[in-house]
């Protein structure tokens, strides 16, 4: 009988948490990545940005509490896949790679890749001249995968930081990284200057497993409503422009 017993509680313990996971939206993020996901706040701990307002608004718009969980990049995909997050919000690039293992969200921004180097440096002109360059990116990014396409010395960081510090300290000719997120981290950096060539546009999607279509809806819906009322474009303000 205390077996029995035992084993509904056990059961009973089980329901009651998957019951109250059922209100939580866990969304990865690599708060690394500012003005879109960081650090930061009165306890300078807490993780905000642009990314992390538009998913409180997708949680609260579908009576969910928030839950974001910070770690590298390049496991975001893996993360989701494997169940251990509901969603991934971290700038991430729309690409035909993802697309084979992840739902995107309608696209709610849009980037470009630019060159960051030290000032005075004058050896890149252009698109052709990043060719057998040495050249410093954040895993897993896009930056990532399109600087192998320029050269075989690509060496890879697990945050923008990291990889811009490489630069700084002249271990690398350059570094290739989103345009936002690069002019925010030369906001503290005067030694170094961002230069923009013709790269194609990217376009960043908040990011679902497979065949999720119920909370890939809400989210499309969730954006819609923020670019119609305004709320999307207060955020920009305030995040970026």
């Amino acid at each position: 009988m205390k077996k029995i017993i035992a084993v509904l509680g056990f059961s009973l313990a089980a329901l009651t948490g998957c019951g109250e996971e059922e209100n939580v939206l866990v969304v990865g993020t690599n708060a690394s990545f500012p003005p879109f996901e960081y650090i930061g706040g009165e306890s300078g701990n807490e993780i905000m940005g642009f990314d992390i307002d538009i998913v409180k608004k997708v949680a609260e718009d579908n009576g969910k509490t928030l839950k974001v969980e910070d770690m590298s990049f390049d496991s975001l995909i893996v993360a989701l896949n494997a169940g251990r997050i509901d969603m991934i919000a971290a700038g991430m690039t729309i690409t035909p790679e993802r697309q084979a293992n992840v739902d995107f969200s309608d696209p709610y921004y849009e980037a470009t890749q630019v060159v960051v180097t030290r000032k005075g440096n004058t050896t890149i002109q252009s698109i052709d001249d990043l060719k057998g360059k040495k050249i410093s990116v954040q895993l897993g990014t896009t930056g990532d995968i399109m600087a192998k396409e320029f050269s075989d010395q690509v060496v890879a960081f697990n945050t923008g930081f990291e990889a811009m510090m490489e630069l700084q300290n002249s271990r690398v000719d350059l570094m290739l990284f989103d345009k936002a997120p690069a002019a925010n981290l030369l906001k503290k950096n005067q030694e170094l200057e961002l230069q923009e060539l013709p790269f194609n546009a990217e376009y960043y999607g908040l990011a679902m497993a497979k065949g999720n279509a119920e909370l890939l809806k809400q989210v499309n819906t969730t954006l819609a409503s923020m670019k119609a009322n305004g709320d999307f474009d207060a955020l920009l303000s305030k995040h970026i422009k």
